[in-house]
């Protein structure tokens, strides 16, 4: 049975379909706000180091479940194997699925792109074996809604000495946290090298801001919920607002199974299994689709009918593809001296001095001092000096934990066409739905750009007094996870990208996909507060074309 009509339904309560409820709501709109996970409370998760990493065989503790949730893998030489969200990261490429989504657990940095980032192509000219391209939209075009974000969620930092950053017309709301140890260490020696250190910008209150208190400087970031509300993400800023509006109403625990179409094309509602696993189906003016870059990408695939039949905005087979993350590297350095004093988050101090110009390479990545590792993840720090269990490795954990940093950050990768999403003929989840189906390796550019950092993280950890470091490198196995994005791309010839600059599905002019999905590149940073400031861009487009009754 049909609910009655809403203006609009957005599919996701993460990054940006919670910007986007938000925004609708307040501007007068009737909004269905659909999540497939639950709204947890940092009480739910408690502190548990071996459960509330964002994955772990223990589970994946924001969602999704393992038993619901499988999706299929297929490696480089062909295999397929089903892989559960418990499983490695690499493996899964998980995202929390939960009200605020990533944004409830993740480390909050909070980065602008840079100028370039937008126009990669310009910049570098074509790169053989990538889909590299520019953005139909530029910084400029962002900036403003950057601003809003920082101000309207909440930013604490100050990267006034990043001589490379895009300009900015405000300074973030709120100062950066006091030092910690490392910091004090990294940032002289950064300087004597010529670099230019400064504080990172973090979604994090460093005062008492939006009616939420400062952080409380507790070891348990990265991978947990904030016990006292002091890491901002969309559950706990925007989609409150949304709700107070009265048009917005919030349904979790809720599977969306496809976007239903009319005869003329146009979407008139979706079909999805509520809490108890019954088919419901809510009629629409508009759907947002705000799932990730994975799963947003399955949902246009398994809507399907006979004007769609390879799936919504896929009439040139590009949904699904393009699926990148980031291609993390750096390295471990060890000391002669204690440097962990127990202060969190622990990432205080950063670089961007090669994010672009690498001489013979393409793009680049900032680097910064790694989030408190606790020990079960200092054990993973790929030591080549250490067996990984008995005494030996016993006494290497209790010498060197506390005289450890690690200096970590982002490849910029290169997209690639046949790095995608499909959805599978075969294995479906919990709902008969079509799962996930992933393939493809990283551009060798990655690689090669991992390399030239990890050797500029052991240059600064060498001058700060390490008496030992190894580089941290990824391998070439397809990316995405936690920074999935790619895989509906903006642009305006409709036969390369999926929507155009307004988010808009080429073909659907009441469907928008607004999430790291439309993203064209991924920028050498945390994509987190893109996706926030492009949703406010979205949206704001999006309500100026309804108020002149463009949807209805």
């Amino acid at each position: 049975m049909a609910a009655k009509n809403v203006n609009a339904v957005v599919i996701g309560a993460g990054a940006g379909g919670g910007i986007v409820a938000k925004e609708l709501a307040e501007a007068g709109l009737t909004v269905l706000l659909l999540e497939r996970g639950k709204w947890n409370t940092p009480f739910d998760d408690l502190k548990d180091d071996l459960r509330n990493q964002r994955v772990s065989v223990l589970g994946a503790p924001f969602g999704p479940d393992d038993e619901r949730n499988p999706r299929v893998v297929v490696d480089a030489p062909g295999r397929e194997r089903i892989v559960l969200p418990s499983d490695s990261e690499m493996e899964y490429n998980n995202n929390a699925a939960c009200v605020g989504g990533g944004t409830v657990s993740y480390g909050a940095m909070a980065w602008r792109y840079m100028e370039q980032d937008f126009r990669m192509r310009s910049t570098y000219g074509s790169v053989e074996g990538s889909t590299l391209d520019d953005w139909p939209i530029s910084y400029q075009d962002l900036e403003p809604y950057y601003e809003k974000a920082e101000w309207e969620i909440g930013v604490s930092g100050d990267d006034s000495n990043n001589i490379f950053r895009a300009p900015r017309k405000r300074p973030l709301p709120m100062p950066p946290l006091p030092p910690n140890r490392e910091y004090t260490i990294l940032k002289p020696a950064a300087q004597r090298l010529g670099f230019h250190p400064f504080d990172i910008p973090m979604l994090r209150n460093s005062v008492p801001y939006g009616g939420r208190v400062p952080c409380m400087r507790c070891r348990w970031c990265v991978g947990f919920a904030c016990e006292v509300n002091a890491k901002n993400g969309t559950q706990n800023t925007v989609i409150p607002k949304a709700l107070v509006t009265g048009n917005c109403e919030l349904k979790t625990d809720c599977m969306t199974k496809e976007i239903l179409t009319d005869a003329r094309g146009r979407a008139t509602g979706v079909a999805y299994y509520d809490e108890n696993d019954h088919l419901q189906e809510q009629t629409v003016d508009i759907v947002v689709v705000s799932c990730g870059a994975n799963e947003s990408a399955r949902l246009l695939l398994n809507s399907k009918s006979s004007l769609f039949p390879n799936g919504l905005g896929n009439r040139y087979d590009w949904v699904g593809r393009n699926l990148q993350g980031h291609a993390y590297t750096g390295a471990c350095g060890l000391f002669d001296f204690e440097v962990y004093d127990d202060i969190g988050p622990g990432a205080s101090i950063a670089i961007c001095d090669f994010n672009h110009g690498n001489p013979g390479l393409v793009s680049g990545g900032m680097l910064a001092n790694e989030f408190i590792r606790l020990p079960i993840e200092f054990v993973g720090q790929d030591q080549p000096v250490v067996k990984d269990w008995g005494r030996e490795h016993k006494d290497f954990m209790r010498q060197w934990f506390k005289r450890s940093i690690v200096v970590y950050g982002p490849v910029q990768e290169m997209p690639v066409f046949d790095a995608r999403v499909q959805v599978d003929p075969v294995v479906k989840d919990h709902w008969g739905i079509p799962v996930c189906r992933l393939s493809g390796r990283r551009h060798t550019n990655d690689i090669h750009v991992a390399e030239f950092l990890s050797t500029k993280a052991e240059e600064w950890l060498k001058e700060a007094g390490a008496i030992k470091t190894w580089p941290q490198l990824p391998d070439s196995r397809l990316s995405g996870g936690q920074h999935q994005a790619g895989t509906c791309r903006m642009g305006n010839d409709p036969k390369t990208s999926v929507v155009n600059k307004d988010c808009q599905v080429h073909d659907v002019d009441n469907l928008f996909v607004i999430d790291a999905s439309v993203h064209v590149t991924n920028g050498g940073f945390n994509p987190v507060l893109t996706i926030m400031a492009n949703a406010y861009r979205a949206s704001d487009i999006l309500v100026r074309n309804w108020k002149g009754t463009k949807f209805r």
